[in-house]
Formats: structure tokens, C-alpha cells, sequence
């Protein structure tokens, strides 16, 4: 079985496979002339471009969070609730057939919870204290099964991977039109074509930026109700339907509590996030989704 970094260099290469092969046959049909050196540097470019920033961020992840979010692990619990915490998190580890994670815990009045790491034998599950002491333990409990299941599945890895794959054809595909683009508008015209490309390739990073967000939030959404259903699978639908009705309604009075700024790809890890008007763009499917779908498990 390929291993997840062998996975991701193989996946590297075959889009950079498909890449060349849709640049060739563009290139061809609209007799747009390219050396093989500035091609093979053009590819070159995309691949560090697209998934370099994916790739810091996956290995980064568990030291980025833990300062920006203050997490506070816990290597010796010091109440009782701390210590159902940990042994919660290596009960649901055996289950998943995971390593134990690192545990922790994060000032923040809103209830939340999260789960980063580059590995998943090598990940950090974390709660914020408004979480910690306001749910129930059934309700605590179903969300670190929705979390432990993100870190089995490889969810982390798997988001930096197609956030990677989209940003390479973000870059790529907006070079090669551009480039076409801009042979044909500037009739020979070095210094015009250029300027030509560096606008036109402004505009199409930005549209195809765009479509590559729908894409890599649908993604998202996709795993988030495979992860609910993974807490499901340990503690029953209901637990974690209770769980999501709790987030709601603290959702519903979160203006006046305390909150913890974050960036989108730091959002996608959490359980809990706020509601996107576009939901074409949301990085979580709406409770009431997620509570449908988990009403349609056996």
C-alpha cells in the first residue's frame, strides 16, 4: 500500500503529466510557439507555485495552531474532566487504528472543536474551553469521534493535497491561455505581448481561482459528513445529532461571546464555523444538512 507522502509525489507528477499533455495540444492547435526549456520551466513553476504553500502548510499545521489559537496541551491532566478527555481521545485512537494524537485545549468562549496535523499518526486534537465546559460528555464525545475520524481518514493530508492539485491548474491553465492570448493579440509585438500576458494571466487567476475554491470547498463539505458519520459509527446518530443541535444553538448567541480569529484554511478544520451565504463557498455544510444525513444512517 502506497504510503500518503508517496501518494502525494505520485499525484504531484501526474497532474503535471496532464498539464504538459493539455499545454502541448493547446499550444499546437493554436501555433503558438514554445522552447522546450521555457515550457519545462513554465511546469516547474506551477508545481512549486501550487503545491509548495500546500505542502509548508500541511507540515507547519500543528505548530501554526497551537500559537495562534493558544492551544494548551495536556500532558498531565490536572482535574477529572481533563483526564475523561485524554483517555476519551486513546479510547477513540484504538478504535480508529490511529496513534494517539496530542490532546489540548483552547481558551475561547465559542464552542469548538479541531483536529490538524501532517500526519495521522502524528496529529493534534483540540477543544475550546467554551466547548469543554458547556457540552455534555455524550455530546463532547461525539465531537472528538468527528475529529479522531478526520485525523484516521486523512483529512489534513487529503485537503492540502487537492488545494494543491487546484492551485497547479489554477497557475498553469491561466499561463497557457494567456500566453495564447497574448501571441495572438500583439501580431509580433514583444514588449505589447508581454504586458498583454501579464494582464490577461491577472484576470484568469482570479476566475480560475474562483472555480478551484468551489471546488476544494465542495471537497470539504463532502468530508465533513463522512467524518459525522464517523462519530456515529462509535457512538450512536443521535449523540452526534445532539452535538450539532448544541453548536446551533450556541451559534445562534455567539455575538457576545468571545472569538477566536482564524484563517479559511484554519476554519475548515473545525467542527463548528459560521454560516456562508454563498454555501457554494462554505467550507462546512449547514447543521441542518448534517443532521439530515446522519438521520439517514442505519
Amino acid at each position: 500500500m502506497l504510503t500518503r507522502g508517496a501518494f502525494y509525489l505520485l499525484t504531484m507528477a501526474g497532474v503535471l503529466v496532464v498539464v504538459g499533455v493539455v499545454a502541448n495540444i493547446i499550444f499546437a492547435v493554436c501555433g503558438v510557439q514554445m522552447d522546450q526549456m521555457s515550457f519545462l520551466s513554465l511546469m516547474g513553476i506551477c508545481t512549486v507555485m501550487g503545491f509548495g504553500g500546500s505542502i509548508i502548510s500541511i507540515f507547519m499545521s500543528k505548530t501554526l495552531v497551537k500559537k495562534q489559537m493558544g492551544v494548551q496541551i495536556i500532558t498531565h491532566p490536572s482535574s477529572e474532566n481533563e483526564k475523561w478527555l485524554v483517555e476519551t481521545v486513546a479510547f477513540l485512537a484504538k478504535e480508529k487504528g490511529v496513534k494517539m494524537p496530542e490532546v489540548g485545549i483552547y481558551p475561547a468562549d465559542e464552542m469548538n472543536a479541531f483536529a490538524t496535523g501532517w500526519n495521522k499518526n502524528d496529529a493534534l486534537v483540540a477543544v475550546s474551553t467554551g466547548l469543554f465546559n458547556q457540552m455534555s460528555q455524550e455530546e463532547i464525545a461525539a465531537v472528538l469521534g468527528h475529529e479522531m475520524s478526520h485525523v484516521s481518514n486523512g483529512d489534513m493530508v487529503t485537503m492540502g493535497l487537492v488545494q494543491g492539485v487546484t492551485n497547479t491548474f489554477v497557475y498553469a491553465l491561466s499561463y497557457i491561455f494567456s500566453s495564447v492570448i497574448a501571441s495572438k493579440m500583439s501580431s509580433g509585438n514583444r514588449n505589447a505581448s508581454h504586458a498583454t500576458y501579464y494582464m490577461i494571466s491577472s484576470v484568469l487567476q482570479t476566475v480560475f481561482g474562483v472555480i478551484a475554491t468551489a471546488v476544494v470547498m465542495w471537497f470539504s463539505r463532502w468530508r465533513e459528513y463522512h467524518a459525522d458519520a464517523g462519530a456515529a459509527k462509535v457512538y450512536g446518530s443521535q449523540a452526534m445529532i445532539n452535538a450539532l443541535t448544541a453548536l446551533q444553538t450556541a451559534s445562534q448567541r455567539t455575538s457576545s461571546l468571545k472569538k477566536v480569529r482564524r484563517s479559511d484554511n484554519m476554519n475548515a478544520l473545525c467542527i463548528s464555523v459560521p454560516a456562508n451565504i454563498a454555501e457554494l463557498f462554505a467550507s462546512h455544510p449547514t447543521i441542518e444538512k448534517r443532521i439530515a444525513a446522519l438521520r439517514k444512517l442505519p
